[in-house]
């Protein structure tokens, strides 16, 4: 369900793209049309493979499977490195375009392609810019998908030629009730912290965007910080009370080979290492910075239990993974 999701904006980003670049194909190469095209011809063929494969335990010509897994997992792998650097330089040329002059940037994009008129190489129409801005803003989501689909078929991968005792296991149908006390207080409060998360975020953007007064960019940094600093405060408490809970639980743990638990503790631990170098950079430039100041004191406050948060998170998870069912 969640590939599909991801697979749906994917080609509507590949459609956005399309119109984008056709908009002035004539001074842009051929390649760059064919690109989206086939990738949204890629996206329909591996979602629908997925969605009635994904499940298999192949038996039959391994070495031909394994080799086609594989190589649908690095053309994912590289859709997502594409994709990727395509975003980093849309939001370089943004950035650059503010601080230079109009002249300045149609030289450097006059540089890049191809030498007839520039002014039909730019975006002006109300339709190329929809275009322009709505496949950018849904690079996001084709970035989810190539991870999405890698993930899926490493396991598909892991899971060529396994056998899988089916008396070992016993299949623990679980009952989800949503208004039972315990789940429907554990939802709402999720949804009140996400409601809450957004709105600071809208009015974070917005002070520090829009005003030139110092003191409310601090204002809105401080409401950043401390919203953030509690919300990462109360997940910590939440993952050391489950961790002990799981204490008391008398449940064995579950030691066999299982691909896509092992999988999931991967991708946990290294999506994890990205939060941990970012917090020790912020600590490292706060220790070194002067002079040091209350948002120096929250942002050094936040990057700490942001560490300690995924820590006790990742701890709690990987403890739930290995569990056996009731």
């Amino acid at each position: 369900g969640g590939l599909i999701l991801f697979a749906i904006f994917s080609l509507v980003m590949d459609v956005f793209k399309i119109g984008y670049y056709s908009s002035f194909y004539s001074c842009l190469s051929a390649i760059k049309i064919i690109y989206p095209i086939v990738q949204a011809i890629f996206v329909v063929v591996q979602t629908y493979f997925l969605w009635v494969s994904a499940k298999d335990c192949i038996h039959v010509h391994l070495n031909v499977t394994r080799c086609g897994l594989m190589l649908t997992l690095t053309t994912n792998l590289a859709v997502w490195m594409s994709a990727v650097t395509d975003e980093s330089v849309h939001k370089a040329h943004s950035k650059l375009k503010k601080n230079m002059t109009e002249e300045i940037f149609r030289w450097l994009l006059k540089v890049g392609m191809r030498s007839s008129a520039v002014d039909e190489c730019n975006c002006k129409s109300q339709i190329c810019q929809i275009f322009k801005n709505g496949y950018f803003w849904l690079y996001p989501f084709n970035i989810e998908y190539s991870l999405f689909a890698s993930a899926m078929v490493y396991v598909m991968w892991k899971n060529v030629g396994r056998f899988i005792d089916h008396h070992s296991h016993h299949i623990q149908r679980l009952k989800f009730r949503l208004f039972r006390r315990t789940f429907f207080v554990g939802i709402m409060l999720g949804l009140i912290i996400l409601v809450s998360g957004l709105g600071v975020l809208i009015l974070y953007e917005v002070q520090v965007n829009s005003s030139t007064e110092s003191s409310k960019k601090s204002q809105a940094l401080t409401m950043y910080y401390i919203f953030n600093i509690v919300c990462l405060s109360l997940m910590s408490l939440v993952c050391i009370g489950g961790s002990v809970i799981y204490r008391f639980d008398k449940r064995d743990m579950d030691r066999h080979k299982n691909p896509t638990r092992t999988l999931d503790v991967a991708l946990l631990m290294g999506a994890a290492l990205g939060q941990y170098a970012i917090s020790y950079y912020s600590i490292v430039a706060i220790v070194a910075s002067t002079p040091r100041d209350t948002i120096s004191a929250l942002n050094l406050t936040y990057a700490l239990l942001m560490i300690a948060q995924h820590t006790f998170q990742n701890v709690f998870i990987i403890e739930g993974l290995h569990r056996q069912p009731p």
